[in-house]
């Protein structure tokens, strides 16, 4: 079972990192929001200092849902993804294995610029590991929630969109907790604990449930 779900990772992880893979999109899309919103906001920068946090999550939950839509719609055009389903393999545990390789193409790197990209937003030097962690805990929740969005809409025209609707909505809790331990650790005066926790238990939550609801979907969707 190993031999199968590697080669799937490492497929999923090769075409997510190529040229127009969609990797370097969500990079690419996360310092556009970032360097965008100074210009709106306007000088002030104690303004930007407390913002900060909440555009940098705000950049990765948009730059982690925009590629989710093509997670199981590419399976879907070639043909491959009658095969997985039918495989002997859990569907469960290929849909985490996919989101895994999702994650690490497309969420990891939004983590890692993260910190760089807050100097844009003149979040405090000493803040941006906090940045960091949360966002490395927040985000495998955010591919996770999405990809029971993405096998609902495999089989719709459009999918895209209805995506978008099913699973923004689903994202408000890990966007919330992870700002909140985010402000937490820079401004307090709530523990850093409490929010970062419930952030954790978020992700831990959707690692169970995303695999198996996104299964059901996808057999569903299939019938």
């Amino acid at each position: 079972m190993r031999g199968p779900l590697a080669a799937l990772f490492l497929r999923d992880l090769q075409l997510a990192v190529r040229v127009g893979g969609g990797a370097m999109i969500g990079v690419v899309f996360f310092l556009s929001v970032v360097t965008i919103v100074p210009f709106g906001v306007g000088p002030d920068m104690n303004l930007l200092a407390r913002i900060g946090p909440a555009i940098l999550w705000i950049g990765a939950l948009l730059a982690t849902l925009l590629g989710l839509d093509r997670l199981f719609q590419a399976d879907a055009d070639d043909g491959s993804l009658d095969l997985i389903v039918n495989a002997p393999v859990p569907l469960a545990l290929v849909v985490a294995v996919k989101a895994a390789a999702h994650w690490l193409a497309t969420g990891l790197p939004l983590v890692i610029a993260a910190p760089l990209l807050g100097l844009f937003l003149n979040v405090p030097p000493a803040a941006m590991g906090v940045v960091a962690l949360t966002l490395a805990v927040g985000t495998p929740a955010l591919t996770l929630i999405g990809t029971v969005g993405a096998a609902l809409s495999v089989s719709l025209r459009r999918g895209g969109l209805l995506m978008a609707i099913l699973v923004l909505p689903l994202t408000i809790p890990v966007l919330i907790f992870g700002v909140a331990a985010t402000q937490a650790a820079i401004v307090g005066p709530m523990s850093f604990a409490e929010p970062f926790a419930l952030l954790a238990a978020l992700t831990l939550v959707s690692a169970v449930v995303g695999p198996v609801a996104a299964a059901a979907a996808l057999r569903f969707g299939l019938d």
